[in-house]
């Protein structure tokens, strides 16, 4: 089902209980679909916590799938150990291969991949029918860089693209779902980014029409409503998150670090991990990549 802005906004408001009973038939509906053949999609953050939690309420025994990818913050991954029936999955690659053949995550994955479509023109003309649909020249619309970061099409030094997450995280869960034929349960919601809230929109909480069909039973939740439920039921999560982090994502991806307020994650990093910080910004480039983009990283 369909579902516009307005109808997005209404169901957000709802009052917390409501949404966990909405919630929870999403939950039964996308199990009995595929009759139990289903996982959660676990990364140690919040909001997949709380969804663990939601549908183990109803499915003990229903297993929680972590991907390993080596960028995760060391308190995300201790949290992780204290959880029972978890999966661990691995890429075949790690994050300094990734980059240095496909380039850095940065600003937003729609913005990396329309730098990246440029910076890849095997020769003069591909580059430049590349660019020219990127500006809109040839008079159609299918994606553009923003005039703000416009500069970053002729940085040929220093590659950018949105493959990290594709190699890293997806390409392991989808040979995981090949091998099981197990469909998942994800902590995606509306409120997360423009992507996601249009994919909401047009495929619903239970995505069934997606080429990798997923259920995200939290849709129609917001912030508040996952502190709100970790307080209600006492559910235990990583103590990142009473470190000042709102984020644990990949420790050391890019995307959306321009807008974010000093400190940054990157700033916060120098002091809670100094190591990793170190190995972040001189070993694998990423200082270079944030003073191109004009980002503080050291307080």
């Amino acid at each position: 089902m369909q579902l516009d802005r307005g109808q997005i906004r209404q169901r957000q408001s709802l009052p917390l209980l409501l949404k966990e009973s909405i919630t929870a038939m999403r939950i039964r509906q996308w199990y009995d679909h595929w009759c139990g053949n289903v996982y959660v999609s676990f990364s140690g953050g919040k909001d997949s916590t709380v969804l663990l939690h939601q549908v183990r309420k109803l499915y003990p025994n229903i297993p929680a799938v972590f991907c390993d990818t080596g960028l995760e913050y060391p308190e995300i991954r201790e949290f992780v150990k204290t959880i029972n029936n978890v999966v661990w999955l691995r890429p075949k690659f790690n994050f300094k291969e990734v980059i240095e053949k496909y380039g850095y995550p940065i600003i937003s994955k729609e913005q990396a991949q329309y730098i990246r479509e440029v910076q890849r023109g095997t020769t003069q003309f591909m580059e430049d029918k590349r660019r020219d649909k990127i500006l809109g020249r040839n008079g159609k619309s299918c994606g553009a860089v923003s005039k703000k970061w416009q500069y970053l099409m002729d940085q040929h030094e220093i590659k950018i693209s949105e493959q990290c997450c594709n190699i890293l995280k997806k390409r392991p869960i989808h040979v995981y779902e090949k091998q099981t034929e197990q469909k998942s349960y994800v902590g995606s919601m509306a409120c997360d980014s423009t992507l996601r809230s249009q994919s909401i929109s047009l495929y619903g909480c239970n995505a069934f029409a997606l080429k990798h069909p997923q259920s995200r039973p939290l849709s129609m939740w917001l912030e508040h409503d996952i502190w709100d439920y970790i307080k209600k039921y006492n559910v235990p999560y990583s103590k990142i998150y009473d470190m000042g982090y709102t984020r644990t994502g990949c420790m050391f991806c890019m995307f959306g670090v321009h807008m974010e307020d000093e400190p940054n994650r990157f700033q916060m990093m120098e002091l809670t991990h100094p190591s990793q910080h170190d190995y972040c910004i001189n070993a694998l480039g990423c200082g270079r990549v944030m003073e191109l983009i004009k980002v503080p990283y050291k307080i």
